[in-house]
């Protein structure tokens, strides 16, 4: 079985076994063109490994224009076995891959959470993925918790414009402009669009006070964030990825303290948080997983 999920700026694809062992992978920049990117990231893992009847795929906005013309373009090269799998959120595919062969294997009810260049998640309920009505359950970038409005949140959602890569960078600059003094905008000569996220995680393990404080806020409002779904979804494990899994040593602590925070305390205390295992090929090998069990 093949997954595949769509980034912004990439295609991510693996071959999968039955057991979820990864057999082939394949990581192609997207360079302005999702469709040829998908293309050739399929055809390097079954060049790899073989052909293969199953294919899914994930991406982060499953109805964009974008979406559609993957789908064309792949479903007549695994005849059809494409359309049967179908087009899944990166979130939904990633929390039925934890919970399959990640963070939360075994585990019936799962929530996950992830935060990088876009926030997502999914719901695993009775080890069966719970997408809505219209495929749009977890999608966590629209959960509003800011109540000062800004226009980007009508674009992107409220929790993404603040937390997504994008929206770090953002608030840092914003200081900078303002005043306070950070050795990122030092480390870029002044280049502001330069400034990537990884260089406020950077800079805040280098005690910089300007991206300490960005981060704490950051925490913040991922945390109210996962209190929420944590108070809707009730899962007994919920799984952090992308930023919160890779840079948990800056954001883990102050997470679990805002979480408390939000929730009643049995309601935390029988809550089990563990960080994503499976990095960014959690949500291909989900799309793999529900492709294959779409055929069974």
């Amino acid at each position: 079985m093949i997954g595949l999920e769509i980034e912004d700026a990439r295609a991510i694809a693996v071959r999968l076994d039955d057991r979820g062992g990864v057999q082939a992978r394949a990581v192609v920049d997207a360079g302005g063109d999702p469709v040829s990117a998908a293309e050739r990231a399929v055809a390097d893992v079954t060049a790899a490994s073989g052909d293969a009847r199953e294919l899914g795929v994930a991406t982060a906005v499953p109805e964009s224009p974008a979406s559609a013309a993957i789908v064309a373009a792949l479903a007549p090269r695994l005849g059809g076995a494409f359309e049967r799998g179908g087009v899944v959120s990166s979130g939904t595919a990633a929390a039925v891959a934890e919970a399959w062969i990640g963070a939360a294997r075994g585990v019936h009810d799962v929530v996950f959470f992830a935060c990088a260049d876009h926030t997502i998640g999914g719901l695993v309920r009775g080890g069966t993925p719970v997408t809505g009505a219209r495929g749009h359950a977890g999608s966590v970038a629209w959960l509003a918790l800011n109540p000062v409005e800004r226009e980007d949140y009508r674009k992107v959602g409220c929790l993404e414009a603040e937390v997504a890569a994008a929206g770090i960078v953002r608030r840092l600059v914003w200081r900078v402009k303002a005043g306070d003094r950070s050795r990122v905008a030092d480390a870029v000569n002044g280049d502001f669009a330069a400034i990537t996220v990884q260089h406020v995680l950077d800079a805040a393990r280098e005690r910089d006070g300007v991206s300490i404080s960005v981060i704490r806020d950051t925490a913040k409002y991922l945390g109210m964030a996962a209190a929420n779904l944590v108070v809707v979804a009730d899962p007994e494990m919920l799984v952090l990825g992308g930023i919160m899994a890779s840079a948990s040593d800056l954001l883990l602590d102050a997470l679990r303290t805002e979480i408390a925070r939000r929730l009643p305390k049995p309601m935390f205390d029988a809550l089990k948080i563990q960080t994503a295992t499976l990095g960014q090929e959690a949500a291909a090998i989900g799309a793999a997983r529900l492709a294959s069990a779409a055929l069974r």
